[in-house]
C-alpha cells in the first residue's frame, strides 16, 4: 500500500462529468457519479464558488454570469471584472481521499483499504465514522480548489491547521519548496465559508490530513511507514492499537506538535 493513504494513485478527487454521469462510464459504483456531481455543487455553493486557498473564482460559473445585466458578480454581489486574479476553473477535492471506501468487484473492501481505515484510527478514534459508504461523499470531507492546489492536497504537500478559538479558521501551509511557490499565498489564514443548509469542512478530518502531511514529510518517514503499512496488511492490527506505527505517530507526534501545532483538534 502507497503512504498516505494511498497517496500515489488517489492525489485528486475524481471530477464529474455529464458524458460519464449520463452513461455510467468508470469503475465507480452505482450512485458514486451522481453523489460527486451533487458534492460538487455543494461545495460551490458553500465556498460561494471560489478555491478555499486563493480565493479565486470558479470560471465555469463567471461564464455562466457573463451575460447578467449590469455586469457579472460573485456571490456576495462584486463585479467579477474588478477582481485581482482571472477566474480559473475549480475542482471538488476530497479532505481524505475518495478511494477509501471503495470495493472491489465483489463489493467488499480490498486489504489495503482496510489497513488505510485502520490506521485513521490511529489518529483520530471513530473518524472512520464519518467516511462510511456514502458519507465520504459528504461537504465535510471535501473543499474547493484549483486543480494545482487539488494536487498539493492530495498530495498532503499543502494542509490545513485549525486556529484555536476559531471555529472555522484555518492558516495554511505548505511542504513545497518556497523557491517554488514564490508567488503563491503560503501561509495564508483563511475564515472558511458556512451556509445554514451545507455542512462546513470537517475540522476533524482536516486535522487527520494535517497530521498525515506532516508526518510523510519527517525525513525517511515514508519508506518506515510503508513497511509498517505491508506489516499490518500481513499481520493485521492489535486490538489495542499497539503497532508499530501507532507508536512512531505517537513519536512523531510528541516531537513536532509542541512547535506546528498539527494535531490540533484531531479528537475533538
Amino acid at each position: 500500500m502507497s503512504v498516505g493513504l494511498h497517496v500515489a494513485s488517489a492525489k485528486k478527487t475524481p471530477q464529474p462529468s455529464p458524458a460519464s454521469e449520463a452513461q455510467g462510464q468508470g469503475q465507480q459504483d452505482g450512485g458514486t457519479g451522481p453523489r460527486l456531481s451533487v458534492l460538487r455543487r455543494d461545495c460551490l455553493t458553500r465556498d460561494r464558488h471560489r478555491c478555499v486557498i486563493s480565493r479565486v473564482f470558479d470560471l465555469a460559473e463567471a461564464e455562466e454570469r457573463y451575460d447578467t445585466p449590469g455586469g457579472a458578480r460573485d456571490d456576495e454581489g462584486n463585479l467579477l471584472v474588478d477582481e485581482p486574479d482571472d477566474p480559473a476553473y475549480l475542482e471538488v477535492a476530497h479532505i481524505l481521499p475518495h478511494s477509501l471506501t471503495q470495493t472491489n468487484r465483489e463489493g467488499k473492501l480490498d486489504a489495503s483499504n482496510k489497513s488505510a481505515l485502520a490506521m485513521l484510527t490511529m489518529f483520530d478514534v471513530g473518524v472512520t465514522e464519518l467516511l462510511q459508504g456514502p458519507e465520504i461523499d459528504c461537504p465535510r470531507n471535501a473543499i474547493t480548489l484549483t486543480p494545482q492546489h487539488h494536487l498539493s492536497f492530495g498530495s498532503f504537500k499543502v494542509y490545513f491547521e485549525h486556529v484555536p478559538g476559531t471555529d472555522t479558521t484555518y492558516t495554511i501551509g505548505t511542504f513545497h519548496k518556497q523557491s517554488y511557490v514564490r508567488r503563491a499565498p503560503f501561509p495564508v489564514t483563511r475564515e472558511l465559508y458556512l451556509t445554514q443548509t451545507i455542512e462546513p469542512p470537517s475540522r476533524r478530518l482536516l486535522a487527520v490530513h494535517c497530521a498525515i502531511a506532516h508526518i510523510l514529510h519527517l525525513s525517511g518517514a515514508g519508506d518506515y511507514i510503508d513497511k509498517i503499512c505491508r506489516d499490518i496488511e500481513e499481520y493485521g492490527v492489535q486490538a489495542d492499537g499497539s503497532t508499530p506505527l501507532g507508536q512512531f505517530v505517537s513519536l512523531a507526534i510528541g516531537s513536532q506538535g509542541s512547535s506546528s501545532g498539527y494535531t490540533e483538534g484531531v479528537k475533538q
